[in-house]
């Protein structure tokens, strides 16, 4: 039979403590409902006597949100637990999280007591906060640099005096994977001893990169509850993820003896929340959540997916309410390109597919990533061939303050490249100049518009001009992420219009 992997979130209570944030009560009720949804097992809402604010988060908490566990953190002093005890009396169920430093640096450094007052004092506040309610998890803080055998021994005297969770933090990240698996091994054969009603928990850092997969080893050596926050927020380098908890464990379904019991279409709209009320952004990359956690610009990637998701993803990125984006860049091919003209509707040729395809490139390879408002601006300038038969090959332009505007324009016209000069009032009319020449036509520019497509640096512009030759007019349009070359294939493309018809 499958065991049940207890999800604990501690984004209200670790999480929070991020440099930075500091999320209202209103905020903390927000994302304890939000929590709900995501169906985890423990809502870890605050550290009840740390502030008003943090004993109110928590009061509410445990008044509005039903269906998950509310617990609040207490250190092993009887107000702490009297006022956790009080914070999360209205919930449904309730649990108070009590801890204490373990470690010889914290012990020496930080409480000024030796083992066996760390041992009385473990006593004393569980059996004080078992008074209150029966859910009760014990904590040795920065076990993971405690002498192995006094974490034995303090989590036997919380487990003897009523707490029924024992929690082993890493609480500066500094355990190796196998070595936390040892050390859970240890507390497992050693603190457990059999009594199934006692559950093994883990509460794991990020300090180097290794929150997840300690988390992950443990389940191994036994543990049935792991304890995360959203977006892996937390102090320092943060904590345990839990979105990729859950997803390691719904995908890897085969490889872990635990089930969750998450509801994983809440994943992305809780990291939205969470990034949102915090104000810290999810980094592109995430796992899971991060923009491009399900988007494919590779040619090969993206060819792959068309023919079948799996080839690339190892998640169906609807079960997580996410979606399987695929980024039209410098790496993509013409099978995604054809795919993204088919989903705007738009049917092309052959050659004229090949030509909006090559200009497709030339501007992915300046401007990274191509949008849809960017593509339709690219289709506009290149699904009719022109009657003409001068093309644009180069452009390069120079003046300054003290120097006039010049533009080197190459065409290349029947197969012969021409390479002219022209000089301006500014570098747009140097190369309506130089052009004039290559057509051996004289124009005259009526209308000059530029619209941005795209915003940013490396914007994209869509220029467009009516240029008059004799009494007729004609228009023209180009796109680039330069204004230059935009402007000259816009004149180019008018000017062909001046051209004889060549069918």
């Amino acid at each position: 039979m499958t065991d049940r992997l207890i999800i604990l979130d501690t984004t209200l209570r670790d999480g929070e403590q991020a440099p930075g944030i500091a999320l209202s009560p209103d905020d903390k009720v927000a994302i304890a409902h939000q929590l709900a949804k995501l169906q985890v097992d423990v809502i870890e809402a605050g550290f009840a006597a740390s502030s008003p604010g943090d004993f109110l988060s928590v009061s509410r908490i445990a008044a509005e949100v039903r269906g998950p566990v509310i617990a609040s953190l207490a250190r092993t002093t009887p107000d702490d637990i009297d006022q956790a005890a009080d914070a999360v009396k209205a919930a449904e169920r309730s649990r108070i999280h009590v801890f204490i430093s373990t470690s010889q640096i914290h012990m020496e450094q930080m409480l000024r007591m030796n083992k066996q007052e760390v041992l009385e004092a473990i006593t004393e506040s569980v059996t004080r906060a078992k008074r209150y309610c029966d859910d009760i998890e014990f904590s040795p803080q920065d076990a993971t640099r405690t002498d192995p055998d006094f974490v034995v021994e303090t989590c036997r005297a919380a487990v003897a005096a009523g707490a029924t969770t024992i929690n082993i933090p890493d609480t500066v990240g500094y355990a190796m994977p196998e070595h936390f698996a040892g050390l859970m091994t240890k507390v497992y054969d050693e603190v457990r001893q059999g009594n199934q009603d006692v559950i093994l928990s883990t509460h794991c850092h990020n300090d180097l990169g290794l929150a997840v997969a300690n988390s992950l080893s443990a389940i191994e050596a036994g543990a049935r509850q792991i304890e995360g926050a959203i977006n892996g927020i937390g102090e320092r380098a943060g904590n345990t993820s839990t979105e990729e908890i859950i997803m390691a464990i719904k995908t890897r379904q085969d490889y872990f003896d635990v089930e969750v019991g998450a509801n994983t279409t809440e994943i992305v709209e809780t990291s939205r929340l969470v990034s949102r009320l915090t104000g810290y952004p999810v980094q592109f990359n995430k796992a899971v959540v991060g923009r491009n956690a399900f988007a494919h610009e590779s040619g090969i990637h993206q060819h792959g997916v068309l023919q079948n998701r799996e080839t690339y993803e190892i998640m169906d990125p609807a079960a997580i309410g996410h979606e399987s984006v695929l980024v039209l860049g410098k790496h993509s091919g013409r099978a995604a390109f054809a795919d993204a003209l088919s989903k705007m509707d738009i049917q092309l040729d052959e050659k004229a597919f090949e030509r909006a395809f090559r200009r497709f490139k030339e501007l992915a390879d300046r401007k990274g990533e191509i949008s849809e408002s960017g593509l339709r601006a690219i289709i506009s300038t290149q699904s009719v061939v022109p009657r003409g038969e001068v093309k644009l090959v180069g452009i390069r332009v120079s003046g300054g303050y003290d120097q006039t505007p010049e533009a080197v324009v190459t065409v290349e016209r029947g197969g012969v490249e021409q390479t002219v000069t022209g000089e301006g009032d500014g570098m747009v009319n140097a190369a309506f100049v130089a052009l004039q020449d290559a057509f051996d036509t004289a124009a005259t520019l009526l209308d000059y518009r530029v619209n941005p497509i795209t915003s940013g640096a490396d914007a994209m512009a869509e220029v467009n001009v009516i240029v008059q030759v004799g009494p007729a007019t004609f228009s023209g349009r180009g796109v680039s992420t330069d204004v230059v070359e935009g402007s000259a294939r816009a004149f180019v493309a008018a000017l062909n219009k001046t051209l004889p018809d060549m069918e």
